[in-house]
């Protein structure tokens, strides 16, 4: 008679099961991590100083740019077009040591001209005490939709103050796809019940950095402390690879711009590979800590174009926040002020959202 396999053994085998698939996960991501080939432009052939010039520092050769917050501002800049859809994409590189209450962000938005019904495509950086990780959120509005926000949040699986790491964001009329050097993170795919909650008009490109102490770090408790400015955040390999357009003229799409939207949908980023799908379950399963999905306080019916996936869902509790961790005090941001304005107190006053320490 046979003998049945010891629990020691299963055990080995279970483990060596666990490994196998951490390899095959890390060659994937491998695989779709390394950057897009992408043709990049100079700062000033596609960005202006959206506020604080004397805070912007360029390099020699006009590829790069330096966003420096210290005691007396923030700064910013934004994209000298609007864009009809695109692909959007900077390498930066944060400032290191001691970033509580410092905000990094690199996103699209029209609020400047549609200021009750605005859309917006955010990656933000939420600075952190000394010791402590970065953490970064995602957000999409579409028709002044801020009274449901769609956030996410994570941590990275690197130190990005230590080099410079691509952030990439895909918007076409069908989808949005965030990315991190290549690695897809987010997907949202637009659907009829979305309505016009879908980001549609065009958009500029900013980036800014500025002190939100009031809420960025364990929700106001931990102040940007200015006996370590400049904080500065590095900018370079700059990609608007979209249609630029007049945001308020309504006329049918032009022929460039009817051919600029297929050759973006037929673009490698506009499709995840399956190698790119187990990278993504890789980063969601291990370094998302919030979803609006899995809010079911927040949201008692996820919104539309939700896709429950089980084994993210079995992380989080019903307030979205992972399982077997402390609950960090709720943190309200206030709404991003216009964002053409040139002061500061502009750029203070954000919109409402959450973060975690």
């Amino acid at each position: 008679m046979d003998r049945l396999p010891s629990s020691t053994m299963i055990l080995h085998l279970s483990l060596l099961l666990l490994l196998l698939r951490s390899i095959m996960i890390s060659v994937s991501v491998a695989a779709v991590g390394s950057p897009f080939n992408l043709s990049t432009i100079a700062f000033d052939d596609a960005y202006t100083p959206l506020f604080a010039d004397f805070n912007i520092r360029r390099s020699p050769d006009g590829r790069s740019a330096n966003l420096v917050l210290n005691r007396f501002a923030g700064s910013g800049f934004i994209s000298s077009k609007y864009y009809d859809y695109g692909f959007f994409s900077a390498k930066i590189k944060l400032p290191a040591d001691y970033t509580a209450g410092v905000v990094v962000a690199f996103y699209a938005s029209n609020g400047d001209v549609f200021d009750k019904n605005h859309d917006e495509l955010d990656i933000e950086f939420l600075g952190n005490i000394k010791g402590k990780p970065w953490r970064f959120q995602t957000n999409v509005y579409g028709n002044g939709s801020t009274s449901r926000g769609r956030e996410e949040r994570y941590k990275l699986w690197f130190d990005p103050s230590k080099d410079f790491h691509q952030y990439s964001i895909l918007w076409t009329s069908k989808k949005i796809i965030f990315y991190v050097d290549g690695v897809p993170i987010r997907e949202v795919v637009r659907n009829e019940a979305m309505g016009s909650d879908y980001p549609s008009k065009p958009m500029s490109i900013y980036a800014t950095i500025w002190d939100a102490s009031n809420w960025a770090t364990d929700g106001g408790r931990y102040s940007v402390r200015y006996q370590y400015e400049p904080f500065v955040s590095e900018f370079t390999d700059f990609t608007l690879d979209g249609c630029a357009v007049n945001p308020l003229e309504q006329l049918p799409d032009s022929v460039g711009c009817l051919k600029k939207k297929a050759d973006l949908e037929a673009a490698d980023y506009a499709k995840i590979t399956p190698d790119g799908r187990m990278a993504m379950k890789w980063f969601r399963e291990r370094y998302m800590y919030y979803s609006y999905c899995y809010d079911t306080v927040r949201y008692p019916k996820p919104p539309p174009e939700c896709v429950i996936v089980l084994t993210e869902q079995a992380r989080f509790q019903e307030s979205g926040r992972l399982r077997f961790e402390a609950i960090p005090r709720r943190q309200h941001r206030r709404r991003r002020g216009r964002a053409r304005q040139s002061t500061a107190k502009a750029v203070y006053g954000r919109r409402q959202a959450d973060s975690d320490m």
